[in-house]
C-alpha cells in the first residue's frame, strides 16, 4: 500500500473502539506523564538521583550518565504528550499505525511511572525488572513501526521521532540500571574488574545500536533518533568518567567511541538503504 493510499484509508472507517482507545491513551498519558513528574522530584521532594540510596546517581558506578545527561526526559515527556495529542484527533482514528502502536505506547508511560514509583521505594533489583519490561514493550512498538508503511507525515514524524527518543535513552538506561543494581547487590568485580566489565557493556550498547540502526534502515524517522538519544546517553557517560569523583580514561574513551558508532550507524544503514 502506497504512503497516499494509506493517508487516505485513515480519514475513514474509525469506529467506537478506536475512539475508546483515542481518549483513554490521552487520558493516560495525562496520568502517567504528571505521576512521572511528580514521582521524580520535579515538583519538590526527593529526586531520582538520592533515591534507592543514591544507586542511581551520576557518580553511582561506571556506567552512570553525568547528570546532564537526564534532561532528555523534557524532550522525550513533551513528544509523548504531542503523540497524545495529535493520536486523538479525530482525523486520526483509523490510522493504521497508531491502531497499532497507541495502546503500547500508553503502556511504556505506565511503565515509566511505575519504574519512579519503584526506585522511590528504594527497590533496585525491581526496577531492573520493570526497566527491562519497559525496554520490551518499546522494541515491540520499534518493530511496528518499522514494519508498518507512514500514513499522515505529521502523525508518523512525531511517533517515529518519540519513540525512537524514548528506545534509544531507555536502552543506555537499562545497562545503567542494571549496573546499579550489581553494585547494590555487591557482587564484586566478577573476575574481569570494574573497568572490563563497563567496556563489555559499552560494547555490547555500541552493537545494539548498529543492531537497531540495520533493522530499521528505511525508517530514518526512528533509527536516526533512536542513535541520537543512544549518544546522548553514552556520551555522558564518557564525560562523567573524565571528570568529577569516578574518573575511568579506559571507559571514557570507549563510551565515547559507542557514542560516535550510535550515531553514525543509522546514517550509514539509511544512506545504503537509499541507493539500493
Amino acid at each position: 500500500m502506497s504512503t497516499s493510499r494509506a493517508a487516505s484509508d485513515t480519514a475513514t472507517g474509525t469506529t467506537s473502539q478506536d475512539r475508546v482507545r483515542q481518549v483513554t491513551v490521552l487520558v493516560g498519558a495525562v496520568v502517567a506523564i504528571a505521576g512521572a513528574a511528580v514521582g521524580s522530584g520535579a515538583f519538590g521532594g526527593q529526586p531520582i538521583a538520592e533515591a534507592a540510596g543514591g544507586a542511581l546517581s551520576a557518580t553511582a558506578t561506571p556506567l552512570a550518565p553525568d547528570t546532564p545527561a537526564f534532561s532528555i526526559w523534557s524532550v522525550i515527556y513533551t513528544g509523548l504528550a504531542v503523540f497524545a495529542v495529535v493520536q486523538a484527533l479525530p482525523r486520526h482514528g483509523a490510522d493504521t499505525r497508531l491502531r497499532a502502536v497507541s495502546w503500547w505506547v500508553l503502556a511504556s508511560m505506565l511503565l515509566n511511572a511505575v519504574w519512579i514509583g519503584v526506585v522511590q521505594a528504594g527497590t533496585v533489583a525491581g526496577s531492573v525488572a520493570v526497566i527491562a519490561g519497559l525496554l520490551a514493550v518499546l522494541c515491540v512498538i520499534y518493530v511496528r513501526l518499522v514494519r508498518l508503511a507512514h500514513t499522515r507525515a505529521a502523525a508518523s514524524t512525531v511517533t517515529d521521532v518519540t519513540v525512537g527518543l524514548y528506545l534509544g535513552w531507555v536502552s543506555v538506561a537499562t545497562l545503567a540500571n542494571v549496573a546499579a543494581f550489581l553494585a547494590v547487590a555487591d557482587v564484586g568485580d566478577l573476575a574481569l574488574g570494574a573497568t572490563a566489565w563497563s567496556v563489555v557493556v559499552l560494547t555490547a550498547a555500541a552493537t545494539l545500536s548498529v543492531a537497531y540502526a540495520v533493522f530499521g534502515r528505511r525508517r530514518p524517522t526512528v533509527v536516526l533518533a533512536i542513535g541520537l538519544a543512544m549518544a546522548w546517553g553514552l556520551a555522558w557517560i564518557g564525560l562523567g568518567r573524565t571528570n568529577g569523583p569516578l574518573v575511568d580514561e579506559t571507559v571514557g574513551t570507549v563510551a565515547f567511541v559507542a557514542a560516535a558508532v550510535a550515531l553514525l550507524a543509522p546514517v550509514a544503514t539509511t544512506l545504503t538503504a537509499r541507493r539500493r
